[in-house]
């Protein structure tokens, strides 16, 4: 059968890394069911093994793994050793981390940009190369990448963070390019903001807030459809198409008058 049209009743293992985050959590519970294989990797223990149960009770069989993404080797020998016990027809790379330049600071953390250009960037990009390599012998396979609405703008609070994302969205581009004649299908996922521990960690108003579960059955969706990108919700949509009008100075003004701040985070 060719993969890249499997269904999401018919994916048998999917990979999700940042299952212990809220969308990830949020996959997991309605990827979970009776002869499914769940891959799920994080970094909270206890939240892995909760989440775990959940999915098992559901009548999945789990696997689960604590793991930290900034060994980019560690994780590439991880993602080959569970391909090789469970052949993924999905992988979902949800992963992330979020950082701005905090009120009173000229820059970012120098400590913190490295992080997220890791976790955020240099290793999605591997795992999914890693995946495809594996895919494509057995006829193909689906990944999904998580970027966000923050990738379309360079945000001089959020250098790292917003061109993390506006890097992998390119790679995602190139990578469907390279890889969709070996029907292995990418779709990246381009959500705004959502209700999670994350967007929570933020000060102020955020516009056009989604939950954790909508924005999973949305990122369902896309996956099952075979989009090559899905940005949600519409406004942000509506938005892409409004500001190809606005001249770039104003742009810049507009960009260097927005304010931001954040609570310090919390491991998920």
């Amino acid at each position: 059968m060719n993969q890249v049209h499997l269904k999401g009743s018919e994916l048998r293992s999917i990979l999700i890394t940042g299952a212990t985050g809220g969308i990830g959590m949020e996959l997991a519970r309605r990827y979970a069911k009776p002869g499914r294989t769940l891959i799920l990797w994080g970094r909270n223990a206890e939240r892995l093994q909760r989440l775990a149960t959940l999915c098992c009770a559901r009548g999945a069989a789990v696997v689960t793994r604590q793991i930290n993404l900034l060994d980019g080797k560690a994780a590439l020998q991880a993602i080959r050793e569970d391909d090789t016990k469970h052949p993924l027809d999905l992988v979902i790379l949800g992963a992330g981390l979020s950082d701005i330049q905090t009120a009173g600071h000229p820059t970012e953390d120098p400590e913190k940009v490295l992080a997220l250009s890791l976790v955020n960037f240099a290793i999605p990009t591997t795992l999914a190369t890693a995946a495809a390599e594996r895919m494509i012998p057995r006829g193909g396979g689906k990944i999904a990448l998580i970027g966000s609405v923050a990738g379309f703008y360079e945000l001089p609070f959020a250098a790292s963070y917003s061109s993390s994302k506006a890097g992998l969205a390119r790679f995602a581009e190139a990578a469907n390019l390279g890889w969709a004649k070996h029907n292995v299908r990418t779709t990246l996922i381009i959500p705004g903001f959502v209700d999670t521990p994350m967007s929570q960690r933020l000060d102020g108003t955020l516009p056009f807030l989604v939950s954790a579960g909508s924005a999973a059955r949305r990122i369902m969706r896309a996956i099952n459809a075979g989009k090559k990108e899905y940005i949600f919700p519409w406004q942000f949509r509506a938005l892409r198409v409004a500001e190809r009008l606005v001249p770039h100075f104003l742009r810049e003004r507009i960009l260097l008058n927005l304010k931001a701040d954040q609570k310090p985070a919390k491991n998920s």
